[in-house]
């Protein structure tokens, strides 16, 4: 089977959509399909095709200098742009189906190519476009943006073949708006556990560097946005510290949020235990996350968040990695209290600095909890029998006597 992959931006950029993404066209390409991608005007200045890591990449041209957006009329080239890019590998690649993941622009363009050429639709929602600006801090629920936002999705939704999400929040979500039940199916978050199925190895220089020599370590990486609750984790250090003398906070990455939390930080009564050590290139994160005893992620409670799971605790759990997070949907679709992980109320320091320090004490139970997490992840999450969801939709929508081409 041949399948083109609508993407909103991909390798060699770095982000959990890119390894998502990435994750999903290896395993494709492992069960024998040829697989392409074409990149929006979002993935910046290029053109033509482009090979990252054995996969290939179609680009909408995008000259240097030129802006992306810029309001309803920017929306309308770029999309414009992206159907032109389509449109130009389905000549050159062939495909038998198109596969649009979100934001909605990329179904939208897809959608103008795939009805001219007579190709199957499938639509991949990874968070809705009008929670995540909302997350962001670039939107506000119930806005006129956001209303209209949430109608076009539903519109693309309807017009689809078919539509897959991440999780069953999403699902049911478009279920009440009346997206019909059997055109949905749940293409989870998962592993590729040749990328992360080893536990990283302790740094004991790095350690030193940093001044974490024989502390407990609770360890954030990723981007650092408001509804990640990074500021209600720095909040609880003063508690967890009390209790936990040795307790220090490590946070990794960068983000909006990043100069607010740094200011936090150094106003905190324990500033001493809390690091920041900056963006670091993505072949370097093992060594950071080797230093961690427990990966914490205290999202805020919102639309966003109930509705839609991480990438990164199940990473955490497929490095045997302890994870600590709030009590939010998306976290209750990965996460089994005290199984495989530890829940705490949201946006409640006091609730973290507790179910922090009570993991911390009990030290007993970590090598029960590490595996349980890496048999949860091995099990249920990894890529390489998840990518397996799609097969069906694909078959049903090119129809039982359709003559795969290699």
């Amino acid at each position: 089977m041949r399948i083109l992959h609508i993407l909103d931006h991909g390798l060699p950029l770095q982000s959990g959509y890119t390894f998502r993404t990435r994750a999903i066209l290896k395993a494709q390409q492992a069960l024998g399909h040829s697989v392409a991608a074409v990149t929006g005007p979002r993935q910046g200045p290029g053109a033509g095709r482009e090979d990252h890591d054995g996969l290939v990449f179609h680009r909408t041209p995008v000259a240097e200098g030129d802006t992306v957006g810029g309001g309803l009329r920017g929306e309308v080239a770029a999309i414009a742009a992206h159907t032109r890019a389509i449109a130009a590998a389905v000549k050159t690649f062939r495909p038998d189906i198109l596969h649009a993941h979100s934001p909605v622009l990329d179904a939208l363009a897809a959608w103008r190519v795939a009805r001219r050429a007579k190709l199957p639709l499938v639509y991949e929602i990874r968070a809705f476009w009008e929670d995540a600006a909302v997350g962001n801090g670039t939107g506000t629920e119930g806005s006129a943006r956001y209303r209209a936002t949430r109608a076009l999705e539903s519109w693309a939704c309807r017009r689809a073949d078919a539509v897959a999400v991440i999780c069953e929040g999403l699902r049911g979500d478009l279920i009440a708006r009346g997206i019909a039940a059997d055109k949905i199916i749940v293409s989870p978050n998962g592993v590729d556990l040749t990328l992360f199925g080893q536990e990283p190895p302790r740094d004991p220089a790095l350690a030193r560097e940093l001044g974490l020599e024989g502390a407990e370590v609770i360890g954030f990486i990723g981007s650092f946005y408001d509804y990640e609750g990074l500021d209600d984790l720095i909040a609880a250090m003063p508690r967890l510290v009390a209790a936990r003398p040795l307790a220090r906070l490590l946070l990794v990455g960068g983000g909006p949020m990043e100069a607010a939390l740094r200011g936090q930080a150094q106003a905190s009564p324990v500033a001493d235990a809390i690091r920041f050590v900056g963006r670091v290139p993505h072949q370097m994160v093992e060594r950071y996350y080797g230093l961690v005893d427990v990966l914490a992620y205290p999202r805020k409670k919102m639309r966003l968040t109930d509705l839609v799971t991480p990438l990164k605790p199940l990473e955490a759990m497929a490095q045997r990695r302890l994870v600590a997070a709030s009590d939010v949907g998306g976290h209750r679709e990965l996460i089994r209290d005290g199984e495989t992980g530890t829940l705490f109320a949201p946006d409640d320091p006091v609730a973290i600095a507790d179910a922090l320090a009570g993991l911390l004490a009990d030290r007993g139970a970590w090598d029960r909890r590490r595996a349980a997490g890496r048999l949860f992840v091995e099990k249920e999450r990894d890529w390489a029998s998840n990518v397996r969801r799609y097969e069906p939709v694909y078959q049903s929508l090119l129809g039982p006597g359709t003559t795969i081409r290699p």
